[in-house]
């Protein structure tokens, strides 16, 4: 049985096939999922209503399952609340480098064939897409460093 508080079989399956280096895409639920994502990229649909779950909530989740090393998000124009981007730096380590880059270079990113997994969620707050990029576990270090 699993022990997490993560239990989406989709996701769990997506998260143990990718490796170092691979993206994550978590999204607002007005994302263009047929367009903006790598088309290989296991897509999974979890708004269940307006609003939830949350995008900070799900990145939390995936966080306490995988290890991550880097997250990019999309800017947002100067007169939109950062929320949504605040929450999701507060589900990740303070020490995790964090990027915003434009609109159209985020979708770029989320294109590229290094996104494994993309995670819609019912969260309708604008500009709050973030990719969480695959680090390594300590475990792995670990044993990495042994041999």
């Amino acid at each position: 049985m699993i022990a997490s508080r993560l239990i989406h079989p989709d996701i769990l399956g997506a998260l143990a096939r990718t490796g170092h280096r691979a993206r994550i895409l978590v999204t607002d639920a007005h994302y263009a999922t047929s367009t903006a994502v790598n088309p290989r990229a296991t897509i999974c649909h979890l708004g269940y209503t307006p609003g939830a779950p949350t995008i900070p909530e799900i990145v939390e989740l995936i966080a306490e399952n995988i290890a991550i090393e880097a997250s990019v998000a999309m800017q947002s124009p100067p007169d939109v609340l950062r929320e949504v981007q605040d929450g999701i730096r507060c589900a990740l380590s303070d020490d995790l480098p964090h990027v915003d880059v434009a609109r159209q270079e985020f979708y770029d990113l989320a294109r590229s064939e290094d996104v494994a997994l993309c995670v819609v969620t019912g969260d309708t707050r604008r500009f709050g897409n973030v990719l969480l990029t695959v680090g390594v576990t300590a475990t792995a270090a670990a044993a990495a460093a042994v041999q």
